[in-house]
Formats: C-alpha cells, sequence, structure tokens
C-alpha cells in the first residue's frame, strides 16, 4: 500500500491489497455482527454518498476506484470526507469487487455511522404518517417499504421486534438512497404498544379478519399509524387488537395474499392519496 498524503483523520490513501486491515473492517460490513460492533454500514453508488452528506450523516470512510481520479464529483465527495474527518481510499477494481461482492460494482463507497430515531423522539402531527412493520423478515421488503415511505412523504418506519436489519448491504440497496431519508426506529413490541396508547391518531392496520375496504376510510383527519404484520403470519393478536381499525385489501384472483412491500405500498399510497398531485404538464 502507498500513500499518497498521509496525516490522520482525514487520511487519503491508495490500497491494492486484500489483507490491508481498513479493507477487512469494510467488508466485515456485510456482516450484521459486524456492523453492530463498528455501528457502521456500507452504501454504494456516488449519489447515494452525496445524498447522505447532503442530509448530514456522519462518513468514515470512502472507497473510489481509480477510474474516479480526475472525475470532479469524486475528489468534491472526497474533499467533504477529508473535511469531516473521514478516511479516503483509491482502491483498485479487485478491492472494490471484493468489497461490494459485485462483479460490476459502483465506483464509489461510503462507511458510514447508524442512525436510529428513539421511539419517545416520534411526535406525530396532522398529516403524518408512520409506518410500523411486525417483525419484518426480508431484506427486499424492508427496503423497498422504506423506499415507497420516502415517495410517498411519510414520515419514517419503526420496526417492531425481532426484524432484519435496515443497514444491511441489501436492505440498502433495496431503499435506493431512502435509507438515508427516512428515519428509523427500533421497539419491543412491549415498548411499541406503550407508546401506541399515546399516539394521538388513526391506528389502522391491514388483517385478513379486516372486514373494512381500504378505500371506504378517511385518511384525512390527524396523523396516521399504519401497522403492517410479518411476510408469513401477518399482524399477532396484541398487535391488531391495538388497533382502531382492521383494514382487508380486497382481491378477486387465486393468490390469497399480497407481497408486504407492495401491500404497504398500496396502503400508503391511499393514506397519502390527498397529498399526492401530479404536476400540470410544462409546470
Amino acid at each position: 500500500m502507498s500513500e499518497r498524503h498521509a496525516g490522520a483523520p482525514g487520511q487519503v490513501k491508495e490500497v491494492t491489497s486484500l489483507a490491508n486491515p481498513l479493507i477487512k473492517d469494510i467488508k466485515a460490513l456485510s456482516l450484521k455482527k459486524y456492523r453492530d460492533q463498528q455501528n457502521a454500514f456500507m452504501a454504494e453508488g456516488l449519489k447515494l454518498v452525496i445524498d447522505a452528506l447532503d442530509l448530514g450523516w456522519s462518513i468514515r470512510t470512502l472507497v473510489f476506484s481509480k477510474a474516479g481520479r480526475g472525475n470532479a464529483a469524486v475528489e468534491k465527495v472526497a474533499a467533504r470526507t477529508v473535511a469531516a474527518g473521514g478516511t479516503v481510499l483509491e482502491v483498485s477494481e479487485k478491492v472494490l469487487v471484493a468489497i461490494t461482492r459485485r462483479d460490476n460494482p459502483q465506483m464509489v463507497v461510503g462507511v458510514f455511522s447508524q442512525k436510529f430515531l428513539p421511539l419517545k423522539d416520534i411526535r406525530a402531527q396532522d398529516g403524518d404518517v408512520w409506518v410500523a412493520l411486525d417483525r419484518v423478515r426480508d431484506p427486499g421488503n424492508l427496503g423497498t417499504v422504506i423506499r415507497t415511505v420516502d415517495a410517498v412523504g411519510a414520515k419514517g418506519i419503526i420496526l417492531v421486534g425481532e426484524t432484519t436489519d435496515p443497514f444491511s448491504v441489501e436492505t440498502v440497496r433495496a431503499t435506493m438512497g431512502s435509507i438515508f431519508a427516512v428515519p428509523v426506529v427500533k421497539a419491543t413490541p412491549e415498548a411499541f404498544l406503550a407508546w401506541r396508547k399515546s399516539f394521538p391518531g388513526l391506528v389502522a392496520g391491514t388483517h385478513l379478519k379486516g372486514a373494512v375496504d381500504y378505500r371506504s376510510v378517511d385518511f384525512s383527519k390527524g396523523p396516521v399509524l399504519l401497522m403492517m404484520g410479518n411476510e408469513q403470519q401477518g399482524l399477532p393478536e396484541s398487535l391488531a387488537e391495538s388497533c382502531d381499525r382492521l383494514l382487508r385489501i380486497p382481491q378477486s384472483g387465486r393468490a390469497d395474499s399480497l407481497n408486504l412491500a407492495v401491500a404497504t405500498g398500496i396502503m400508503l399510497f391511499e393514506i397519502r392519496r390527498g397529498a399526492l398531485k401530479v404536476a400540470p404538464e410544462g409546470a
């Protein structure tokens, strides 16, 4: 390894060896145990890294391929990383492939500190929508829901119970950058149910026992808390009983259920219908 610029923090290093301890630490972030130990996670792509910095996330390490040398946008992000006290690594294609586990990796990877919003800090106002996901297991589902929450302008996600990691590589990829824009809360079922008692608006959940068509409900008054159940089992009784309304999405085909992310998306677009307008052409 050769160092083009020395000095810490905010050092810029050129790395070509997979045995480099910095690279080993970044590769280890593919495992939850090490993400938890380091309180860190990895995000791929120049746009994602720029968005994260613009939104105030703390960057620890910026990794970019040699092909990025001389790229004005990459060099600007590198300068922002150094200014924030982070480390910048210029790496070979081989190293980038090993870090991302992709044959055609993005040119830039950022390592960021994890960030959770405490449950007690949620202050639901009129028009706010929060989504509570019970024991969501699939990282693709979680990432897609986070992206959809961002798309409709909902406020954030509450992860209830043992869920998949919102900062796994697979989840972060599925969010397409929305992980940086959507507050994420973690809560035990007990803490969530205690907090729910003081929620000042409508608490609605989808459930097979739901007798109310989701399209017939007026979601326009006050904040809304949408509860969605686990992929296999749906909402448990304890959470279902805490809902003001149990809703159903009507179906007519042979499928007996919808994918969690699809069902959540349908619900969110209905809840936010009044707030979502298509701008006139030329506007």
